[in-house]
């Protein structure tokens, strides 16, 4: 793992949109947020419908898009480990729920076992990671969809601004604006998908 002074460069990287610190990032962290996935993905029913990879994608999807606007305050890999963990879990805990809800409004149709159902993923299960969510695209799409207000406070945390400063420049308390921007994401993710996968 990187040291405090190294971390905090290369995260600065992720959140400036660094193609190269973005495939790091999922080179280093995705064997981590797999292992996690698959001790969490103990229902047979929901391991037939998908694999790590598909939680996975949608971590990183939904990881880069708030860090590259801004909403992280990390200072040590440890705490991004945590973050993206805990992401995973909740991403996993999500389809369980959403499995359970559609099982019970309808009967989930029989599928052939995959090799995922059984316990073992493919080798090269697609695109990877960095690859789908790392694109300037996403990015681009992501300020697209956010409103003026919403893009100035992202901007200035964008820029390195503490959540104090943007409350000195954009009025409000530091809390107020940290919360709306959070909801600004959660709206613009659901709308992406990237909360689904």
């Amino acid at each position: 793992m990187r040291d405090a002074d190294s971390f905090a460069e290369f995260f600065r990287r992720v959140r400036a949109g660094d193609q190269q610190a973005a495939i790091e990032l999922v080179r280093e962290y995705e064997p981590e947020i797999r292992r996690e996935v698959r001790l969490r993905l103990t229902d047979p029913k929901l391991r037939r419908t998908i694999d790590s990879m598909d939680i996975c994608q949608s971590v990183f999807g939904n990881f880069f898009v708030r860090a590259a606007w801004g909403q992280f305050d990390l200072v040590r890999p440890e705490e991004l480990l945590r973050l993206l963990v805990r992401m995973a879990r909740n991403k996993v805990i999500d389809r369980h729920r959403r499995e359970r809800a559609r099982s019970g409004r309808e009967r989930a149709p029989q599928v052939a076992p995959t090799a995922a159902s059984c316990g073992h993923e493919p080798v090269d299960p697609g695109p990877s990671p960095s690859s789908i969510v790392a694109g300037k695209e996403l990015l681009d799409e992501v300020r697209r969809r956010m409103t003026d207000e919403e893009r100035q406070i992202a901007d200035r945390r964008n820029r390195g601004q503490t959540w104090a400063q943007v409350a000195e420049s954009c009025g409000g308390s530091a809390e107020a604006l940290r919360k709306r921007l959070a909801r600004a994401f959660d709206r613009i993710v659901a709308e992406l998908g990237l909360d689904e996968q």
